[in-house]
């Protein structure tokens, strides 16, 4: 019997192994002031450096905010960074927190959307958007409600992706990859015909196969799956907007969710509607709160 050795990694494959694995190692043991200040100030840098994902950054933010001058929006591409740098802070140091005392810190708006659609037993498709932290929606939701499947992009080196999906099974995620396995289609409707929640992350197209949707009033593309899937099984479609908070007065930091009303899908021909209609939903939260969008990918066809 023989075996075949795996792929030698790159250079830059190997320097964000090291990354991640020295981030999930050594920021949970820094006291949190510390971790604060030095991911803000990282987040700083990169503003002044700009580069390809602060530049893609910039300009989905001016998309977003139109009426901003080149300062401002120089300003909230830099308040971005900081939530970013934020969300990794967190990602960072989230194995070693409580996870029962943080489910229940975040300010959950429209849980009645959820309760309703669960007790419904057909199943919930929960649309997200690169927003606050997706993982501790999570956690809450784990918390609130059960372990629940989601869909992760199969990330370079495979090192790198089975720390992901070591991190997210520990907060009580079930994890199928986007690729190199079963199809994760099926994963999904087996949870959703179980009556079970499936979260995706909805506000950027990774295929070719993409709905067209008027996003900020360009054209822009999004994913089919939530709606398909909704149609397919006779699941709840329920978008859901996250953004990061932070009491005035103690510095507190903390979480909003915001849970809105299913979005209607009764047959695979309204999916193109629905779609539109999630991306309309998608774009009035990350309105309210653009800074806490983390979209450093293309996302419009018309902007680099």
């Amino acid at each position: 019997m023989t075996t075949t050795a795996p792929p030698a990694l790159s250079l830059g494959e190997r320097a964000s192994e090291l990354g991640y694995a020295a981030g999930w190692r050594l920021v949970r043991t820094i006291p949190a002031p510390a971790a604060r200040w030095a991911f803000r100030a990282g987040a700083d840098l990169a503003a002044r450096r700009g580069g390809r994902g602060t530049e893609r950054l910039r300009a989905n933010l001016g998309r977003v905010r139109p009426d901003l001058d080149a300062d401002g929006l120089d300003a909230l591409t830099a308040a971005g960074l900081r939530s970013y740098a934020r969300y990794w802070r967190e990602a960072f140091r989230l194995p070693a927190m409580d996870h029962e005392a943080l489910s229940r810190r975040p300010v959950v708006e429209g849980r009645e959307h959820l309760d309703e659609a669960l007790a419904a037993g057909r199943g919930v498709v929960v649309a997200l958007t690169h927003s606050g932290n997706w993982d501790m929606a999570g956690l809450w939701l784990v918390a609130h409600s059960g372990p629940f499947t989601t869909v992760v992009e199969r990330l370079k080196p495979e090192s790198l992706y089975e720390r992901f999906v070591a991190f997210r099974e520990s907060l009580g995620f079930e994890i199928l990859p986007m690729t190199g396995g079963e199809a994760p289609v099926r994963g999904l409707v087996r949870s959703l015909r179980a009556g079970k929640v499936v979260c995706l992350v909805a506000d950027r197209d990774l295929s070719a196969h993409g709905v067209p949707v008027t996003f900020f009033g360009a054209p822009a593309s999004m994913p089919p799956g939530p709606a398909s899937l909704a149609a397919s099984t006779g699941a709840a479609l329920l978008p859901v907007g996250l953004w990061f908070t932070e009491d005035p007065v103690t510095g507190e930091e903390g979480w909003h969710f915001r849970i809105h009303p299913p979005v209607p899908v009764p047959d695979r021909s309204a999916v193109p509607a629905a779609t539109q209609r999630v991306a309309d939903v998608f774009a009035g939260d990350i309105a309210e709160h653009p800074e806490d969008w983390h979209m450093l990918q293309r996302v419009w066809r018309d902007l680099p």
